[in-house]
C-alpha cells in the first residue's frame, strides 16, 4: 500500500485522545482508510431475510448486492445483472448473471438467487418484508403456506441465468430489485449454519464489505471484501455502524470528528448547525412519509369517523414550522411528490379547513360515534424513541385533548426496533411511523394497505374496493390508466384514515466535507463503496 491515510474527520491534535475513546478503536489505523458512520437504530439482524429498517438497509447494503443495486446518486444500476431480456408481455425477465464469487471465492450463482428467493417467501423464515416480492408469480401463495416454496415464480436455468416470473407486469421491478428482500444468500453457508449463518465467523458476502464484528449497542465494524468484483474502484477500508439514538449526542460527535456522518438530525438544530458548521449540512427532499396509524382491530378504531377525526385535530403546520423545523411540508397525501409515473391528486377532503374548524368538526364526529362525556374516547399512542418523535408526541396528545375534555390520551415512548415489532403484531393502538418508499413508485406506498400485505398492513384496515382498484392497476400497462386507477385508490385509503399522513419527509445529514462520492438523493441511499476521502490521492486508495 504505502501511502499514509488518516481516517475520519480528525484534527491531527485530537486523534490521540479519540484512539482512547469510542469503544477504544484508533482512528488512525495503519494504512487503512476507515470510515465512521452514524446510523439512528440498533439493528435487530443483518440477514436480509428478516430485517426491516432503513438503518439495517445501510449496512446489509454495503454487505450484499442483489441483480441491480443504487449508483451514488440512489438510481439503479447493475448488480450482479450482466444483461437482461423482458418477455414481450412483461410478465417474465431473463438475467444473465456477471462472473462474480462470494469473500470465501465459491461462485455467485443463480442458484443462490433461486434458494434466496423461496427462504425469504417460505412462511417458516417468518420474513417481516416478504408482501414486498408479491408481485412474483405464487409468492403470496407460497407466503401464506398455499404451495410448496419451490413454487416461487424464480428459477436457475444454469449457473448464470436467471428467470423471475410476475404476476402482472412491474414497470418498477428494477428498483425493487436493488432492494435487500431480492439479494442473493450463499446457500452452501445458510445451509451448512442456519440462522447462525450472519455470525461474523461464518458469514460470506458478495459486496464491497463483509462483517467483522458487531457490539451489540456500540458498533458494527465492516472490512473490505478483497474479493468483491469492483473491488479496485472502492477506496473505503473499513467501516464502523454506530447506533445514534441520541440526535443530539450524534450531532456533537460529527462536529466533534468521531463520526464522518450522521443520516439525521433534530430538526431545531438546523439554525445552529447551519452556523456552526455549514459545509457539513445536507437537507433534500426524501420519498417517504411520516404517519400515525390506527390499530383498526379495535372496536374504537374500526369505524372511520373517529379516525378521521383524531387526524382532523392535529396542527400539521405546527409540527412541520415549530417541531421539525428542517423543511418538512404538512402531508395532504399518503403518497410523497416526486413518485414517478403518479399523478399525485388524492388529497385529505378536510385537509385545508383552518385547525380550529377542524377540530370542531372532529368534535362532531366523535359524537355522532357514540363518545362524549358519558363515554369518554381513551387511548395510548405509542411512539419511537429516535429523532424528533419525542418531540412531536406531547403536541399531538394536547391536539386531540382540544378536541374535548373526554378524549384523554396516555403517550408512551418505545425503542424503535421494538415499536415496529407491536405495529408488525398489532400488538399497540395509536402508533407513530414513517414509510420511505423502497423504489419509487407508487405502489410501494399503497401496497402498505392492502389486505395481503399483513404483516406490513400495520393497521390491519381492509377494503375490498381499494384492494381491486390496487390489483387493476398493477395489471395495466398504460401508465397513464395505472397512474388513474392508483389515484382513485389512494382516495379511498386518505377518506378511511387508516393511516393518518402527518408530514412529507425531507432526508437530514451532517456530512464531513472530507467525505466524497456523497450525493444527496430522493431515497437516501448511500452505499460505502462510492465514498472517499477528498485528501487522498486521486480521491481512491492507491497501492
Amino acid at each position: 500500500m504505502g501511502i499514509f491515510r488518516q481516517a475520519g474527520a480528525l484534527a491531527l491534535a485530537g486523534a490521540a485522545a479519540l484512539a482512547l475513546s469510542a469503544c477504544g478503536r484508533s482512528d488512525v489505523d495503519g494504512d487503512s482508510v476507515v470510515l465512521h458512520r452514524g446510523n439512528m437504530a440498533e439493528p435487530l439482524s443483518l440477514d436480509p431475510h428478516k430485517s426491516s429498517g432503513a438503518w439495517e438497509n445501510n449496512i446489509i447494503g454495503d454487505m450484499f448486492i442483489g441483480l441491480f443495486t443504487e449508483d451514488a446518486a440512489g438510481e439503479p444500476i447493475f448488480g450482479m445483472t450482466e444483461s437482461y431480456e423482458i418477455a414481450e408481455d412483461g410478465l417474465s425477465w431473463t438475467f444473465t448473471l456477471r462472473e462474480a464469487v462470494w469473500s470465501d471465492g465459491e461462485p455467485v450463482t443463480a442458484h443462490d438467487f433461486e434458494f434466496a428467493f423461496q427462504r425469504i417467501l417460505d412462511p417458516a423464515t417468518l420474513a417481516q418484508y416478504a408482501s414486498l416480492l408479491y408481485p412474483i408469480r405464487n409468492a403470496r401463495e407460497v407466503n401464506i403456506g398455499e404451495l410448496d416454496p419451490s413454487e416461487v415464480g424464480v428459477r436457475a436455468v444454469d449457473d448464470r441465468t436467471l428467470i423471475i416470473e410476475l404476476e402482472f407486469p412491474a414497470p418498477y421491478l428494477r428498483g425493487l430489485l436493488t432492494h435487500y428482500t431480492t439479494f442473493p444468500v450463499p446457500r452452501h453457508v445458510v445451509e451448512r449454519y442456519g440462522d447462525a449463518w450472519v455470525q461474523p465467523q461464518n458469514i460470506q458476502t458478495n459486496g464491497a464489505y463483509r462483517l467483522a464484528a458487531w457490539r451489540a449497542n456500540n458498533y458494527i465494524h465492516l472490512t473490505r471484501n478483497e474479493r468483491f468484483w469492483d473491488n479496485e474502484n472502492v477506496c473505503i477500508d473499513e467501516v464502523y455502524y454506530y447506533p445514534t439514538v441520541d440526535n443530539a449526542a450524534a450531532e456533537r460527535r460529527v462536529r466533534n470528528g468521531e463520526l464522518d456522518l450522521i443520516t439525521d438530525f433534530a430538526g431545531q438544530s438546523l439554525p445552529f448547525l447551519r452556523q456552526q458548521v455549514p459545509d457539513y449540512v445536507r437537507v433534500h427532499p426524501y420519498l417517504g412519509v411520516v404517519y400515525f396509524s390506527f390499530n383498526t382491530t379495535l372496536e374504537k378504531f374500526s369505524d372511520p369517523r373517529v379516525r378521521n377525526a383524531l387526524g382532523m385535530a392535529i396542527d400539521r403546520e405546527f409540527i412541520a414550522e415549530n417541531i421539525l423545523r428542517a423543511g418538512q411540508i404538512p402531508a395532504h397525501s399518503f403518497i410523497p411528490p416526486g413518485v414517478d409515473n403518479y399523478p399525485g391528486t388524492a388529497r385529505i377532503g378536510w385537509f385545508d379547513a383552518p385547525v380550529e374548524e377542524r377540530r370542531r368538526l372532529a368534535r362532531e364526529l366523535l359524537e355522532e360515534a357514540g363518545y362524549g362525556p358519558d363515554n369518554p374516547l381513551r387511548f395510548t399512542y405509542t411512539f419511537r424513541a429516535t429523532g424528533d418523535n419525542p418531540r412531536i408526541a406531547p403536541v399531538v396528545q394536547q391536539d386531540w385533548q382540544l378536541i374535548a375534555d373526554w378524549v384523554q390520551v396516555d403517550i408512551q415512548v418505545v425503542e424503535t426496533q421494538i415499536h415496529y415489532s407491536n405495529l408488525r403484531s398489532s400488538d399497540y393502538e395509536l402508533g407513530d411511523g414513517g414509510w420511505i418508499g423502497d423504489y419509487n413508485d407508487a405502489y410501494n406506498f399503497l401496497f402498505l394497505a392492502e389486505t395481503e400485505s399483513v404483516p406490513m398492513n400495520y393497521t390491519r384496515w381492509s377494503n375490498e374496493e381499494y384492494d381491486t382498484l390496487v390489483a387493476q392497476a398493477n395489471r395495466t400497462v398504460d401508465a397513464e390508466e395505472r397512474g388513474r386507477l392508483l389515484v382513485e385508490a389512494e382516495q379511498i385509503m386518505l377518506n378511511e384514515m387508516p393511516y393518518i399522513p402527518i408530514v412529507y419527509y425531507v432526508n437530514k445529514s451532517l456530512v464531513n466535507p472530507r467525505v466524497t462520492g456523497w450525493e444527496d438523493n430522493i431515497v437516501h441511499i448511500h452505499r460505502t463503496r462510492w465514498m472517499c476521502f477528498s485528501d487522498l490521492a486521486d480521491g481512491q486508495a492507491e497501492g
